[in-house]
C-alpha cells in the first residue's frame, strides 16, 4: 500500500509536468487525472487489507514460459507485458519492431520509456488504474521508435498469471492515423476499432492464466474438484460445451478405457439439463474422436465439422454434435508427459467464429497442468491413505472401560497435508490403577511418526518401573536424546479415592492440563517442564488436581491454540475455554464434539496443525 500510495504521487507530479508543455492536449490528461481519483478512493476504502498469493518461483517460469510461446510471441501485433510497477518483462518481435530495436534491449525497462514526455503522464496513471481495478484502458501513446516518433493506440489489460504474487499488464498497440494530441477526423471517429484481434489474444492468456489458478487454488489437490473447474472454466470462455474424460485406473495403477467425468454445456436451462445428463452417461468409444487422441496423443482440430458423428452417438443414434449443435470442435490429451490420463473436447456453434490453432495451443496447455494437477491428487491420495493408516496404528484402537470415570478422545488431522501427524494420546495401565498421556512430537511425516511411536510407548514401558508421572518423563526424556526431533508431553496418573479421583500430573513444555467443574467453573493445572530428547538434565512440571463427580480432566494439543482464521488470528485459550464451560452439563464426549466444532468454523474448515484431545470425566456414585 505504501508503495501505490508513492507511486500515485509520482504519477501526479507528472501528470502536471505533461499538462504544462506547450501544445499538449489536456484532454488525456484530465481522464488519466480521472483515473488517478478513482485509485486513490479505492486504495483508501482497502487501505489495511492485503492480499495472499502462494508463489512457486520454478513453476511461475514455467509457466509464463508456456503462455509466452503459445499466444504472446507469434501475435500479429505488438505485445508488451508489463510488472505492475510498469517495468517491461517480455515483448514479443512485433513490439521490438514498432520500436526499432531488440526484444533483449526493451526487457527491463520502463515502458513509459519508449514514450514521449507528453504521453508518459497519463500512461502511468492508466497503468496503475489497470493494475488495481482490474478494468481495460485505451490510451493515445506516441512511441520514441528508432526512426521516427510511431502514434498508436494502446490497450492495457491486467492477466494474473500462476505463479506470480502480483498481478501483470499486457499492453496491445494498435495503429492511429491521427497523431497523438490532434483531434480526429468525423470519418475516423465512426471507423471501427482494430482491436478486437487484440482483445481475444489477451482473453485467451486470461484464460490459460485463469485454468492455472483455479487448479491450484486448492490447498489439498482434489481430482474431481480440478476437472470440473476447468471444464466450467473453458465452457464459459471458450466454447458452448466442454467434455473432460479420463481412463479407468484398475487397482494396480493400469489405466483403461476413457469413461466420461463431466460435461458442461451453456446457460443451464432445462432443455440442457437434459442433454448433459444423456451426454453423462456417454463413455467416448475408439472410434470417437476423444478416443483417437487419447491413443494418439495428438490434439485434433477441426474447425469446420463435416462428419457429425465425430464425437459418436447417444443410444438412440443421435450425433452428439447435432444434440448441441456444434460445427467446431478441438480436442487434446490430458497428459503429463509420462501417460495419457484422458482428453479434453471443445464443441461451439460458431458464432464467435471457428476454433483455430491458437486455441488448440491454449487448450493443450490447459489439458497439460490438468494432468500434472490429476498426477499430483493421486499421488497425495496414495500418500493420504498411507499416512491415515499409520496414524491409526500410533493411537489405541479403543479406549479402555474405566469403572468410576468416563473418557472421550479426538483426533484431527491437518487439511493442509497427506503426512502423518506427530500427534498422540493413550489411556494405560499405570501400577495398580490407570495413566493418561497426550503428547505432540515436533513435525511431521515417517520420521516423526517413529518418535511418536517411540514416545507412547517408552511411556507405557516406563510406568512398570514408576508410576510416579515426573520420573516416567524422565525415563521417556532420556530414550530420546538420540533422536532428532522433541516431543511435549503430558501425563496424568489416576489414584481413586471413593467418589473422587485424585490426578497427578507430569509436564515436559505442553499446554497445561484444564479442569472443568460439574458447574461450569474452570480452573487451568500449572504448567512448566522442557519438551522431551532435548536436555540431559531433565525436569517435569508438576501438579495435582482433586476430581469430584461430574468434574472433567481435558488434555489437548497445542494445535487447538494455534488453529487460525482467514485473518491469521490464532483460536487461543479463551475460545477453548468458552467452548468447554457451553458443554459443562453434558456428557464427556461433547467435550471434544464442542472443540471440534469451534475449531472447524473459526478457521473454516482449515486447520494446519493437528489436533488431540482426551478427556476424562468423573462418574457420579451409582445408586444404592
Amino acid at each position: 500500500m505504501f508503495r501505490e500510495v508513492a507511486g500515485l504521487g509520482e504519477r501526479v507530479a507528472e501528470l502536471r509536468r505533461a499538462a504544462a508543455m506547450p501544445g499538449t492536449d489536456p484532454r488525456p490528461a484530465l481522464d488519466a487525472a480521472l483515473a488517478e481519483l478513482e485509485l486513490a478512493v479505492e486504495a483508501l476504502e482497502t487501505l489495511g487489507a492485503e492480499r495472499s498469493a502462494a508463489t512457486d518461483g520454478a513453476g511461475a517460469a514455467d509457466t509464463e514460459r508456456r503462455v509466452l510461446r503459445t499466444v504472446f510471441q507469434d501475435a500479429p501485433v505488438p505485445l508488451f507485458l508489463l510488472d505492475r510497477d510498469s517495468g517491461v518483462r517480455r515483448v514479443n518481435r512485433q513490439a521490438a519492431g514498432l520500436l526499432g530495436t531488440s526484444p533483449g534491449y526493451v526487457s527491463g525497462k520502463q515502458f513509459t520509456a519508449f514514450c514521449d514526455l507528453a504521453t508518459r503522464g497519463p500512461l502511468r496513471s492508466q497503468l496503475a488504474a489497470v493494475v488495481r481495478t482490474g478494468r481495460r484502458r485505451r490510451v493515445p501513446v506516441r512511441f520514441l521508435s528508432r526512426d521516427t516518433p510511431v502514434d498508436a493506440v494502446v490497450t492495457l489489460a491486467r492477466v494474473w498469471i500462476p505463479g506470480e504474487p502480483d498481478p501483470m499488464v499486457m499492453a496491445v498497440a494498435g495503429p492511429t492515423s491521427t497523431p497523438v494530441g490532434e483531434e480526429p477526423r468525423p470519418a475516423e471517429r465512426t471507423a471501427p476499432r482494430d482491436d478486437e484481434a487484440v482483445a481475444a489474444i489477451v482473453h485467451r492468456m486470461d484464460v490459460l492464466a485463469a485454468v492455472g489458478e483455479l487448479l491450484l487454488d486448492e490447498p489439498v489437490f482434489n481430482e474431481t474438484v480440478a476437472v470440473r473447474r476447468c471444464a466450467r472454466l473453458l465452457a464459459a470462455e471458450l466454447a458452448d460445451w466442454a467434455f473432460i474424460d479420463l481412463a479407468a485406473v484398475d487397482p494396480g495403477g493400469r489405466l483403461g478405457d476413457l469413461r466420461r467425468q463431466v460435461v458442461v454445456g451453456p446457460a443451464e436451462d432445462e432443455s440442457t439439463q437434459e442433454t448433459v445428463r444423456v451426454l453423462e452417461l456417454l463413455d467416448p468409444g475408439a472410434g470417437t474422436l476423444a478416443g483417437t487422441v487419447f491413443a494418439s496423443w495428438q490434439s485434433a482440430l477441426h474447425p469446420h465439422v463435416e462428419e457429425l458423428d465425430l464425437l459418436g452417438a447417444d443410444e438412440r443414434g443421435e450425433p452428439v454434435l447435432a444434440l448441441v449443435h456444434a460445427t467446431t470442435v478441438l480436442c487434446v490429451p490430458i497428459e503429463d508427459g509420462d501417460r495419457c490420463l484422458g482428453t479434453i473436447t471443445l464443441a461451439s456453434g460458431g458464432e464467435n467464429g471457428p476454433f483455430d490453432l491458437r486455441d488448440l495451443a491454449v487448450v493443450g496447455r490447459i489439458g497439460r497442468q490438468l494432468a500434472l494437477v490429476i498426477r499430483a491428487s493421486r499421488l497425495y491420495r496414495r500418500s493420504a491413505e498411507v499416512a491415515d493408516s499409520l496414524q491409526r496404528s500410533l493411537l489405541p484402537k479403543r479406549l479402555p472401560t474405566i469403572k468410576g470415570v468416563e473418557l472421550a478422545a479426538r483426533y484431527m488431522t491437518a487439511t493442509s497435508t497427506a503426512e502423518v501427524g506427530g500427534d498422540f494420546y493413550d489411556v494405560f495401565p499405570f501400577g495398580d490403577s490407570w495413566g493418561l498421556v497426550l503428547g505432540d512430537v515436533c513435525g511431521k511425516g515417517e520420521d516423526a511418526a517413529v518418535v511418536t511411536a517411540s514416545a507412547r510407548h517408552g511411556v507405557r514401558l516406563a510406568s512398570r518401573w514408576s508410576t510416579d508421572p515426573a520420573e516416567v518423563l524422565a525415563m521417556v526424556n532420556a530414550s530420546l536424546l538420540e533422536e532428532d526431533r522433541f516431543v511435549t508431553a503430558i501425563i496424568a496418573g489416576l489414584e481413586f479415592q471413593g467418589d473422587r479421583v485424585r490426578a497427578t500430573l507430569g509436564t515436559a513444555g505442553h499446554p497445561p492440563a484444564i479442569v472443568v467443574r460439574a458447574d461450569g467453573v474452570i480452573r487451568s493445572a500449572s504448567d512448566g517442564g522442557v519438551p522431551l530428547g532435548l536436555f540431559d538434565d531433565f525436569a517435569a512440571g508438576t501438579d495435582a488436581v482433586e476430581l469430584f463427580p461430574g468434574d472433567t480432566l481435558f488434555l489437548h494439543s497445542d494445535g487447538v491454540l494455534e488453529a487460525c482464521d482467514a485473518a491469521r488470528r490464532e483460536f487461543g485459550r479463551q475460545r477453548l475455554l468458552e467452548a468447554l464451560a457451553g458443554v459443562a452439563g453434558e456428557p464427556v464426549a461433547a467435550m471434544p464434539d464442542a472443540v471440534e466444532r469451534a475449531l472447524t468454523a473459526f478457521s473454516d474448515g482449515d486447520l494446519r496443525d493437528d489436533v488431540s484431545m482426551l478427556a476424562l470425566r468423573v462418574s457420579p456414585p451409582e445408586p444404592l
